[in-house]
């Protein structure tokens, strides 16, 4: 069976954006989700009163997720999932950090804490997928690559289990965070030979000229389908400054 799902950097609510502030573009980033229609959306940066406007307009989904300073506050990485078809059986949020189980807790030079939020998805045939959805360091390399390799022992992906990582590593796909991945089995979408990705993160401008910072990957024993990276506006703004990322995937 086929899953598709997207990763969508929400920019978090900033007054100074005036016309692109949160509250003037939470019925556009809906209204983004809502054109794929994906059964899980991995969000970044979103806070929790902008993660409760956007579900108020997308009632057919749930989310999990914590704050990267525990519990409600800081910036999220909320997990969406359709609730007729998908339901959660284990769930939780670890830190990137030397202390993963201290969320808020930073090391590595990183500029901010960094967390990992995941949760084990079955389907009503029964077929389960691990989902994990971050947010990496903008500053420090080193807090990537640590972040990276967390990740990758949290994910254990020599179990053979169907899992999908998603979200904004703020880095390009030469770098060594993204190859430290890749050279751990892991596949990100953008190897789709019909997928041509350009930058992802946009400032609200658009275009297309530069390189991917968010990613979908996938394990070995999942297959791309399609991908596409969604350059449109909605209700004639851009619904954040990523671009939202989509696959469709299949075990």
């Amino acid at each position: 069976m086929e899953l598709s799902i997207m990763s969508f950097n929400l920019r978090i609510h900033v007054a100074e954006d005036g016309k692109n502030a949160w509250p003037n573009r939470v019925e556009a980033a809906a209204e983004a989700i809502k054109a794929y229609g994906a059964a899980v959306i991995c969000t970044q940066e979103g806070s929790l009163p902008m993660l409760e406007s956007l579900n108020a307009l997308l009632p057919e989904y749930e989310w999990i997720g914590e704050g990267r300073l525990g519990g409600e506050e800081g910036e999220f990485c909320a997990i969406f999932f359709q609730k007729d078809r998908l339901k959660p059986i284990e769930r939780g949020t670890f830190g990137l950090s030397e202390r993963p189980d201290q969320l808020g807790f930073q090391s590595w030079n990183t500029a901010c804490p960094r967390i990992c939020t995941w949760v084990r998805l079955g389907q009503i045939d029964g077929q389960e997928y691990l989902i994990l959805n971050t947010h990496l360091d903008h500053i420090s390399e080193e807090a990537r690559i640590n972040g990276a390799m967390l990740i990758l022992d949290k994910m254990n992906i020599t179990s053979g289990a169907s899992a999908i990582l998603t979200g904004d590593f703020n880095c390009e796909p030469e770098t060594k965070t993204i190859q430290t991945l890749i050279q751990a089995g892991l596949r990100h979408t953008y190897t789709n030979p019909n997928v041509h990705p350009g930058r992802t993160y946009h400032g609200f401008e658009g275009g297309e000229e530069g390189e991917p910072i968010d990613y979908i990957f996938v394990t070995p024993n999942i297959r791309i389908v399609s991908a596409n990276v969604d350059k449109g506006k909605y209700d004639g703004k851009y619904p954040s400054d990523h671009y939202p990322i989509t696959a469709t995937l299949q075990v």
